[in-house]
């Protein structure tokens, strides 16, 4: 049986009444927003995605849309409930009817939206993560890590064009007090599809100059709570858990803890927060100088009147002392002179003795004495004859004798 012949109207209006006639009733589906726009009207058209989990790959796709008067009210009661907008990247559970229209083809008509899913979806991702850094043990390292007592080099990731960025730079170069700070702006971006890798990106600058700081901070204004999921990331989370300067983490919210948060060294609730938290580091650290000079300069006090008083005792004492002292080697000195005296009186009979031994071995030596037992003495040219061999014939010598002396000629 040959085909029947339809136009593209036709076909497409048989499709429709099938679809309508084989699905009637709504369903409560599960999927992810991959677009999400609100038109003049305040229509509100979406794309949703399924993706697999392990691969993440593209599964299924349709385009669904919020009637205008349907989607105020649910806008209103899904910011309520969960602090966000309906925006890409979020996971909803949606009650739709499934239409066909023969120029726009396949939609969903969204009908109502279940908040609570969407909210532990985002505390499953949550959860997920901060178990998986708590098992691989980098969760609490960038929170160990110790600020220096004066931290005043501070790195800021940011975008320079945020109000938060101002609001810090504000708060923490016109502090108050006059501390000086240095900053240095690493510029991310804050929000959207591209915020994850810009921060990373950032912390690697300045990881390359990790030595001219002494801490990081991320920061941004405020904003919707969606856009807050950039900061539930794992790869930023163990960048920042794993760096090695302490982050303190500003992003502008307070009514979730995001990932970011909880790996962070320091958690505030926006920039202005983060900038005080420096400056009162700074304040601690002036206030616990202020106490240690206080305390010091008691205590050069406290020393200086201690050996006040133990120098003017010293001086009473001294007198005394050198009193005493002069008698004691006075007694000392009594006690030696006679031993003293005796000493010398010994050494003086001792040198005596030896002194007319002495005279006596001199005595017994002279040339006199030698002569007067019969030796003589004979000299030439006033000098004495040792031996024969020093005369020569025609020499005149004199000889000495015990008893005189004489003269003579070598023949």
């Amino acid at each position: 049986m040959a085909a029947a012949e339809l136009s593209l109207l036709e076909l497409n209006t048989l499709v429709r009444n099938r679809v309508q006639a084989a699905m009637p009733d709504r369903y409560w589906v599960r999927a992810e927003v991959s677009e999400a726009r609100e038109n003049r009207s305040g229509h509100c058209y979406l794309e949703l995605v399924e993706k697999d989990e392990t691969s993440g790959e593209m599964q299924a796709k349709a385009r669904a849309v919020i009637w205008a008067t349907v989607y105020r009210m649910l806008r209103a009661h899904f910011a309520a409930e969960t602090g966000m907008a309906i925006t890409p990247g979020i996971k909803l559970l949606i009650e739709v009817s499934v239409d066909m229209h023969e120029l726009y083809g396949y939609t969903l008509t969204v009908h109502d939206i279940d908040p609570s899913y969407t909210l532990g979806d985002m505390a499953r991702q949550r959860a997920e993560i901060i178990r998986r850094l708590t098992q691989e043990g980098i969760i609490d390292m960038n929170r160990e890590l110790s600020w220096p007592l004066l931290p005043q080099r501070i790195a800021v990731i940011s975008s320079p064009t945020a109000a938060g960025y101002g609001d810090f730079i504000d708060q923490l170069h016109r502090n108050p007090y006059g501390y000086r700070f240095y900053t240095a702006l690493y510029t991310a971006a804050m929000q959207g599809a591209h915020a994850e890798s810009s921060v990373i990106e950032a912390l690697e600058r300045i990881y390359a100059h990790e030595s001219d700081f002494d801490g990081v901070v991320i920061i941004r204004g405020g904003g919707a709570t969606s856009e807050l999921s950039c900061f539930d990331s794992y790869p930023l989370a163990q960048n920042v858990a794993q760096f090695p300067l302490p982050v303190i983490v500003g992003i502008g919210h307070d009514r979730d803890e995001t990932v970011l948060d909880r790996v962070a060294n320091v958690r505030v609730k926006t920039p202005t927060a983060a900038a005080e938290w420096l400056i009162a580091r700074v304040a601690e650290a002036n206030r616990r100088r202020l106490d240690l000079q206080a305390s010091l300069a008691s205590e050069i006090d406290n020393r200086l009147r201690q050996e006040r008083q133990r120098l003017a005792a010293a001086g009473q004492r001294l007198p005394l002392l050198i009193e005493r002292r002069i008698t004691l080697e006075r007694s000392r000195l009594d006690h030696l002179a006679p031993t003293l005296r005796q000493a010398v009186t010994r050494s003086m009979e001792r040198q005596q003795q030896r002194l007319a031994l002495l005279s006596r071995s001199v005595e017994l030596s002279s040339p006199e004495r030698i002569l007067k037992r019969g030796f003589s003495l004979t000299l030439k040219e006033g000098k004495a004859v040792r031996s024969a061999d020093e005369l020569r014939s025609g020499d005149r010598i004199t000889t000495f004798y015990g008893e005189g002396c004489s003269e003579s000629q070598i023949l």
